[in-house]
C-alpha cells in the first residue's frame, strides 16, 4: 500500500509529462486528480489503521541506491506515525488542489504541463517525508526545490514570475547548503547516514550523558574518551557537545531556507506569482512544513543540544511577531496569507525549540486545512472578481460570492484561535509550551507568540472586511461579472473547511493529550527530563485563556478601523507614516538580502555565462550573441536564469566539498 501511495503521483507526472499533448487537458486533469484521490484516501486508511494500532515502525525496502566505504544508502520508505501524518497532510491537500485546479485554471492553455508539476511536487514532498535515510531525504528536499521553481515560474513569459522563481531557487540553495554541511556532520559523527543508526548513536550519547545537555557537558559517546576531540570545523576543535550543537545547528539552516524562517524568508512572498492553487500547496502541505518535519524526525539529535533548541526557539518566536508586523499593512490578498504563513511557522519552531515536537506537527497538522483553505478561498475571490488581487479594489463581495465568504470566515476563525476551531486547540498549545519551557529564550518565545496571536487576528479580520464587507470599490464592469465559483471548485473548500473546523477537537488527544505516548510510540523523541507536554496542561486558567483575549482584541481593532470608522486607516497611517513605510517595506530585510545574496549570485551567473560560457566555449558575435542561444526560428532565446543556477549552485557545492574535507579531516 505505502509503495502505491508513493508512486501514484509520480505515474501521473510521467503521464502528463510524456503524453501530455497526445491525450489531451481533460484526461490529464481528471486521470491525476484521480490518481491523486486515490493516494489520499489510501493514507487516510493507512493512518487510520496504522495510526491508531499497535504497528511498530515499517521499513520497505525498494533498490540499493549507493555504497562506497562506509557509505551505504539504500532506498526505503520509512513508515511510522510521523510520515502517516504528513502523508495524510501532503495527499489531502494535494487532492483538493488538483480537483480545485481543473476549474481555476480551465482557461489556461499549458494544463497538462501544470498538472504533471504538481504531481512532480507531491511525489518529491512524499520522497521527503518517507525517507529512511539523510541522503534519501536530500533528495525530496531539493526535489521540492524543483519542483516549487517550476511552479512559481510556470507563468514564464511573465517578468515577476521569472523573478520570484530565482529568488527562490537562490534563497534555498543558502538554506540547502547548510543542510548538506549538516549531512556531512552526521555522517562524520556516527558513520551513517541511515536514520536507525544515527538515533541509536544518539541514545549511546544521551546514556553517556546521564540526561545533561550535551553542550553543556562536553561528555562523548561510548566509542570516545571525555574531552576527545571528534570534529575539526572550520578551524575549530569540537568534543561531542560542540560537534553535536553544530551539527544541528547546519540542519535547522536548512530549515529555515525550506521553511521561510527569517533571514532566509524573503522567497516565500514572492511566491505568490505562481498560481494560486500553487500557493495553497506551497504553504500548506509541501515544502514550508519540510524544515518542521525534518526538525521533529532529528528530535533524538537535538534534544541532546539545549544550545541549539534555544537558537531555535529566538528564530520561531522572532519570524512569528515579524512576519505578523509586516502582514498588517499588505494589500495583496495573497500576500497577507502568505506572511500569515510564514507567522505560523515560527510558532511550529518555537514548539521545536522548546521541545514540544507533538504539538509543533499538530499545529502543523491543523494549519494545512486552514491554510490551504485560505489561499484556495483567496482563489475564488480573485476568479469572481477578474483576477484582481488588490484588496483596495475588492469591498462589498459578501452578497455576490456568499459561498466562499463563509468559507473565508471558517478559516479566518481557525486561524486566529476562535474556540473549539482547529487552530484554538493547535496554536493555543504552543503558546502554552512556550511558557513552560525551561530554555533561556522560552518565555521570550512566549511573549512573541502571545502578541503574533494578536496581530494575525487583526490582519485576517482586515482582510475578511476590506474583502467583503464595506462599499464596492471595483470597477462596474467588474462588478458586473462577479459571479461564484463552480462546484469543482468550490467542493474542496468545503472539505478544508471540514477539517478547519473539526481537526483540532478529534485529533487532541492523540497529538497532544493522554493518547500521545500510544500514538507517537517512537517516531518522536522526547528526552528523559522534557517535561513540557506534562507541565503545559498545569498552566493557570488565566495564561491558557490569554491567547482568546488577544483573538478578541484584533478583532475589535480590526472592526472599529474598517467597518466602524473606515476612514480610520488612512488617518493612522499618515500619522504614522514611518512605522507604515518601515513595515511596508518588510524591515527592509529584502534589501539587506539582495544586497548579500542575490545580486552576487546574478553577477556571478552572468559573468561565467558571458566570459566563461560565451566568449571562451561558444565565442560571441559581433552583436554580442551567442550562436548557441538562436533557436531555428531567429528568436533569441535568454539563457542567463539557467546559467545562473547552474554555476552558483555549482559553486556552493564547490564550497561544500572543501568545507566537508576539513570536517572529515579531523574526525577520528
Amino acid at each position: 500500500m505505502y509503495t502505491i501511495i508513493v508512486l501514484l503521483p509520480l505515474a501521473g507526472f510521467l503521464l502528463a509529462g510524456l503524453f501530455g499533448k497526445s491525450i489531451g487537458a481533460k484526461a490529464c486533469e481528471y486521470t491525476l486528480s484521480g490518481f491523486m484521490v486515490a493516494a489520499a484516501v489510501l493514507s487516510w486508511i493507512a493512518f487510520i489503521s496504522f495510526g491508531f494500532g499497535e504497528g511498530e515502525t515499517v521499513r520497505v525496502p525498494l533498490l540499493q541506491w549507493m555504497q562506497s566505504g562506509g557509505l551505504d544508502v539504500s532506498w526505503s520508505l520509512r513508515i511510522d506515525r510521523l510520515t502517516l501524518v504528513m502523508l495524510v497532510v501532503v495527499n489531502t491537500v494535494s487532492c483538493l488542489v488538483h480537483v480545485y485546479s481543473i476549474g481555476y485554471m480551465h482557461h489556461d492553455p499549458h494544463r497538462p504541463r501544470f498538472f504533471a508539476y504538481l504531481s512532480l511536487f507531491t511525489f518529491a514532498m512524499l520522497m521527503l517525508v518517507t525517507s529512511n535515510n539523510l541522503v534519501q531525504m536530500f533528495f525530496g528536499w531539493e526535489g521540492v526545490g524543483l519542483a516549487s521553481y517550476l511552479l512559481i515560474g510556470f507563468w514564464y513569459k511573465k517578468p515577476s514570475a521569472n523573478a520570484a522563481a530565482m529568488k527562490a531557487f537562490v534563497v534555498n540553495r543558502v538554506g540547502d547548503f547548510g543542510f548538506a554541511l549538516g549531512i556531512f556532520g552526521v555522517f562524520a559523527l556516527f558513520g551513517s547516514v541511515n536514520f536507525d543508526t544515527i538515533f541509536a548513536g544518539a541514545a549511546d550519547v544521551a546514556a553517556t550523558l546521564g540526561g545533561h545537555d550535551a553542550a553543556a557537558a562536553g561528555a562523548e559517546a561510548a566509542t570516545h574518551g571525555a574531552g576527545d576531540v571528534v570534529l575539526n570545523f572550520a578551524g575549530y576543535a569540537l568534543t561531542m557537545g560542540g560537534a553535536l550543537t553544530a551539527v544541528c545547528l547546519l540542519l535547522f539552516m536548512g530549515a529555515m531556507g525550506k521553511s521561510a524562517q527569517l533571514g532566509l524568508h524573503t522567497w516565500l512572498p514572492d511566491a505568490m506569482e505562481g498560481p494560486t492553487p500553487v500557493s495553497a500547496l506551497i504553504h500548506a502541505a509541501t515544502m514550508v512544513t519540510a524544515g518542521v518535519f525534518m526538525l521533529a524526525r532529528m528530535s533524538p539529535l537535538f534534544e541532546l543540544s539545549s544550545s541549539a533548541l534555544t537558537f531555535v526557539t529566538f528564530i520561531g518566536a522572532t519570524t512569528a511577531f515579524f512576519a505578523a508586523t509586516v502582514g498588517l499593512v499588505q494589500n495583496d490578498i495573497k500576500r497577507v496569507i502568505a506572511y500569515s504563513t510564514c507567522s505560523q511557522l515560527g510558532y511550529m519552531f518555537v514548539a521545536l525549540g522548546v521541545g514540544a515536537y507533538g504539538p509543533a506537527i499538530f499545529h502543523l497538522f491543523t494549519h494545512a486545512f486552514f491554510k490551504a483553505l485560505l489561499f484556495l478561498g483567496a482563489g475564488s475571490v480573485i476568479h469572481a472578481v477578474s483576477d484582481e488581487q488588490d484588496m483596495r479594489r475588492m469591498g462589498g463581495l459578501r452578497t455576490h460570492i456568499p459561498k466562499t465568504y463563509w468559507m473565508m470566515v471558517i478559516g479566518t476563525l481557525a486561524l486566529t484561535g476562535f474556540p473549539f476551531t482547529a487552530g484554538y486547540y493547535s496554536k493555543d498549545a504552543i503558546i502554552e509550551a512556550a511558557f513552560v519551557g525551561h530554555n533561556s529564550f522560552a518565555l521570550y518565545g512566549w511573549g512573541m507568540t502571545v502578541i503574533a496571536a494578536a496581530l494575525t487576528s487583526f490582519y485576517s479580520w482586515r482582510l475578511i472586511f476590506m474583502t467583503f464587507h464595506g462599499k464596492p470599490r471595483a470597477s462596474a464592469d467588474v462588478m458586473h461579472h462577479i459571479h461564484e465559483s463552480p462546484l469543482v471548485m468550490l467542493v474542496p473548500l468545503f472539505v478544508l473547511a471540514a477539517g478547519a473546523l473539526f481537526a483540532g477537537i478529534v485529533f487532541e488527544g492523540a497529538f497532544i493529550g493522554e493518547g500521545y505516548d500510544e500514538f507517537w510510540h517512537a517516531a518522536i523523541y522526547t528526552g528523559a527530563e522534557n517535561h513540557v507536554l506534562h507541565d503545559m496542561h498545569e498552566i493557570s486558567f488565566w495564561i491558557a485563556f490569554l491567547p482568546t483575549i488577544c483573538m478578541a482584541v484584533g478583532f475589535v481593532t480590526a472592526y472599529m478601523f474598517y467597518i466602524a470608522r473606515p476612514n480610520l486607516p488612512k488617518e493612522t497611517a499618515q500619522r504614522n507614516r514611518g512605522l507604515y513605510q518601515f513595515l511596508l517595506n518588510k524591515w527592509y530585510f529584502d534589501e539587506l538580502y539582495d544586497f548579500l545574496f542575490v545580486r552576487p549570485a546574478q553577477w556571478l551567473g552572468r559573468f561565467l555565462w558571458k566570459t566563461g560560457d560565451g566568449r571562451v566555449i561558444d565565442g560571441l558575435g559581433p552583436d554580442g550573441v551567442s550562436a548557441r542561444v538562436i533557436d531555428v526560428t531567429g528568436r533569441v532565446v535568454r539563457l542567463q536564469s539557467g546559467y545562473l543556477y547552474h554555476y552558483a549552485f555549482a559553486m556552493l557545492i564547490g564550497v561544500a566539498a572543501l568545507v566537508t574535507w576539513m570536517m572529515l579531516g579531523g574526525a577520528n
